[in-house]
């Protein structure tokens, strides 16, 4: 079985070369997603870590449901923050309000230097195709 490879209409403009999703198997792996506008990539990000992290997670959204899946398909998560300090309480009561209390993903969350686009936390999911 060979890779599908979605580039998505509906899912924010990719900042580099590479595609929304791939699927190998049963599992979607998700491109990192940003806070950028899907409908407009011209405008800026929002500021503060709470608006930023539901804009990834709506985006994260919009590609999951172009790939025919939800949020609640997803079984592994990686988080990276550019404040990991300052920004990791906030985020996770943000984050937390997307799955159910009994069915949240793996998870792994980093602190980096820098994002693209001058984001302050980037989000890539993989999930699982039943």
């Amino acid at each position: 079985m060979q890779p599908i490879f979605h580039l998505l209409p509906e899912a924010p403009k990719p900042v580099a070369p590479y595609s929304h999703a791939v699927e190998a198997g049963p599992f979607v792996f998700v491109t990192g997603q940003l806070a950028t506008d899907p409908v407009d990539d011209s405008r800026p990000i929002p500021p503060g870590i709470e608006a930023q992290t539901r804009k990834v997670m709506d985006n994260l959204s919009r590609v999951l449901r172009g790939c025919g899946l939800a949020l609640a398909n997803v079984v592994c998560v990686r988080i990276f923050l550019t404040d990991f300090n300052g920004d990791y309480a906030k985020m996770n009561q943000i984050f937390s309000t997307y799955f159910a209390d009994d069915k949240r993903p793996a998870r792994t969350t980093v602190g980096v230097t820098a994002l693209a686009r001058g984001g302050i936390i980037e989000i890539d999911m993989i999930a699982f195709r039943p």
